[in-house]
């Protein structure tokens, strides 16, 4: 499937525009895309902007995914033209702006459950509107009824005409029929023929004509997993060769070590991969097919777990050693185009290593360039002990910025977590 030409190389950064700043409006928000474009960031996706229920509503502003109207924007945030405002100085500075969507349920006093036949809801036997899960601060839609499908359709379409979005985000995806994304992408496309879909899902069917992009879950838990000394690497390049072989060619696989789901209910990225947190961000934008995110706050390692119901803003920060590794890491993205996405991304290549179940090394290569990773991924000083070969010479210390000799046999201690990032341009 052909995608976005900006979505193969890109880096996409999700923003929790309640939590970026104290204010908690596009307005400040904006004052940091100049930022994110410096660092290196393609595309913003912005959480969802529309209105929140108020009825059963968590904690004192409620839940992002409890929407009352998919055509409006959260007062919480500014008015339309503050988000119109966004998304030209989005644009302006050459990023995409992909909006959250959240088909499978609105909020229990959306403007539908007022306004649209009551067929367009799940009900109990006494014509309540079903709750999906254990939020009960939603509503769930009927996709059995055709208009439901064309309501969400024309809803987003009303984003992509009127506010020229570029893309979606689309929440708890595997919850209604792959049927239904088919038909978005092909009626979005209808109306912007670079509209850019990633599913909230994991599985070959979400490739069959729907999204460009699916969430890397598997990939991401086993990272955690390994970082948390529950299992070794060996677990993880399983996953790796599981992408690899399961999935189209053209699929891409959203790599992270946050996003909004994980800080909230998991803790910090900090909390979650200790000492392993910078060779697994390094590795999150390397892996093939990668699509690296990053979320609010880990541009400058601030170690925090937002509150997801209320205000919890992010203090002022400035650049720092965190930012720069970010920056680097971009650069090397857009920069070797073996790291592209999907099917024009270089080989992945193992080399071998004496440690299998504690060393990861793999070398990205096409034509124009060489990406090596080399990692100790283990809380253990490991000896390690592999051939290069043909993989010799030269190369470009990502993170130092130094040049460093990679010799055809390479033996000696590594350092827990530890690891190199070298290129090489042909």
């Amino acid at each position: 499937m052909q995608h976005a030409l900006w979505s193969y190389d890109a880096v996409i950064y999700e923003m929790n525009v309640r939590q970026l700043t104290e204010e908690g409006t596009f307005a400040a928000a904006m004052r940091h895309l100049q930022h994110l474009s410096e660092m290196g960031v393609d595309a913003i996706w912005l959480m969802p902007v529309y209105p929140i229920g108020k009825v059963e509503r968590k904690g004192s502003l409620g839940s992002y995914y409890s929407i009352s109207d998919y055509c409006d924007i959260n007062p919480e945030f500014g008015t339309m033209a503050d988000f119109d405002a966004f998304v030209e100085e989005a644009h302006r500075l050459d990023m995409k702006v992909l909006l959250d969507w959240v088909a499978n349920h609105t909020a229990r006093d959306a403007k539908w459950l007022k306004e649209k036949p009551m067929n367009w809801y799940e009900r109990d036997e006494n014509g309540v509107a079903k709750v999906p899960w254990d939020w009960s601060d939603t509503a769930k839609l009927n996709y059995a009824e055709r208009e439901v499908w064309q309501g969400q359709i024309d809803a987003m379409k009303f984003w992509v005409r009127k506010h020229n979005i570029d893309g979606f985000r689309c929440d708890m995806a595997m919850l209604v029929p792959t049927a239904f994304w088919q038909e978005v992408r092909k009626e979005l496309q209808s109306v912007k023929k670079n509209i850019f879909l990633l599913a909230e899902a994991e599985g070959e069917e979400f490739f069959d004509e729907a999204f460009d992009a699916c969430y890397g879950w598997e990939l991401h838990h086993a990272m955690v997993d390994v970082a948390q000394g529950k299992s070794r690497v060996w677990e993880l390049r399983n996953k790796i060769y599981n992408l690899l072989n399961n999935y189209p060619q053209s699929s891409m696989h959203l790599s992270f070590t946050s996003n909004h789901d994980e800080n909230s209910w998991s803790g910090s990225e900090h909390s979650r991969f200790g000492d392993s947190l910078e060779a697994m961000t390094a590795l999150s934008f390397v892996l093939p097919k990668s699509l690296p995110l990053i979320y609010t706050g880990q541009e400058y390692g601030y170690d925090h777990s937002f509150a997801f119901f209320d205000k919890d803003a992010m203090p002022a920060m400035e650049k720092n050693e965190t930012t720069e590794l970010y920056r680097r890491l971009c650069d090397m993205k857009h920069l070797f185009t073996a790291l592209r996405s999907a099917d024009l991304g270089g080989s992945f290549v193992e080399i071998d290593n004496n440690a299998p179940d504690c060393l990861l090394t793999f070398v990205r290569e096409n034509q124009q360039g060489r990406v090596v990773y080399i990692a100790n991924l283990s809380p253990y000083k490991v000896f390690s002990d592999f051939h290069t070969g043909i993989y010799a010479g030269d190369y470009t210390d990502v993170v130092a910025g130094v040049t460093s000799h990679l010799y055809e046999h390479t033996w000696g201690d590594m350092e827990p977590w530890s690891y190199r990032l070298l290129v090489q341009k042909f």
